[in-house]
This record gives C-alpha cells, structure tokens and sequence, in this order.
C-alpha cells in the first residue's frame, strides 16, 4: 500500500452500489469489488447488499478463508473517512395498516378449512349413497 492513501467520504463511496460499480467499505479500508462480482462464491447479491454501510461485520461473520483476506488487497483502493460514516443506520419499522375489524379475515380463515371438508363431506356422502343403491 502506498503512503499517499486516497480517502473517499462515506457518501461518495455509497454511490458505487451497482453490479458495474460496486465499492465496499471493510474495517475502513474502501475496496473496488467490480472485477470480482461475478467470482465471489457466494454471488454478487451479497456484495450489493454490503454497500451503503460498514460491511465489516457482514465479512467477518462469514468467516472468510486467508485466501480471501489476502485477495482483498488486489482490490483495495483507498481509505475511508472515518468521520463521514454513520454510526448506525435508524431503524424504521415498516408500515404496518392497522385493520380494528379483524372479523372478515377470521371468517376467511375459517372457510379456507371449512369448505375443503364440507366437499370432501359431500364426496364421502354421494359415494356412500350411490354404493348402497348400487348393492
């Protein structure tokens, strides 16, 4: 690594989040990925789902061989703004649309059960009845 380090902010290296262009930040160390997106074993979705954040945990939970940690350096590009990086994403739950009258889902619930046993009802009767006209 040379001396004369680039350092990215957070909010430019967060741009690079396409399959043409992907850019990971990992133990604050920015790497370009790109040329590696079609040979990472575990496919390029799990790359794309590492941008825009801090993927360090994300690489460490893995458990990611020597091999790949010495491969890392191939890609590595610069450094990143230690500064410039959110501590944490805020958590926003999603919509939830409140429904009070919960009666008409339990009322289809309950014939999503109830009408496959009243056929199989009918079928058992006409089966029964037609085996006593026909003995």
């Amino acid at each position: 690594m040379a001396t004369d380090q680039k350092v990215y902010l957070f909010d430019e290296v967060a741009k690079h989040n396409l399959i043409k262009d992907c850019w990971l930040v990992i133990d604050g160390k920015v790497y370009d990925v790109t040329p590696f997106m079609d040979d990472h074993p575990g496919g390029d979705e799990v790359l794309l789902a590492a941008t825009g954040k801090d993927a360090t945990n994300d690489f460490e939970d893995t458990g990611h061989s020597d091999d790949a940690r010495d491969m890392m350096h191939k890609y590595y590009i610069g450094e990143i703004d230690k500064a410039t990086v959110p501590l944490r994403r805020p958590y926003t739950p999603p919509k939830e649309v409140y429904n009070p009258d919960k009666t008409q889902e339990f009322i289809i619930k309950i014939l999503q059960f109830l009408v496959p046993l009243l056929i199989l009802g009918l079928a058992f009767g006409v089966r029964q009845y037609t085996k006593e006209k026909s003995g």
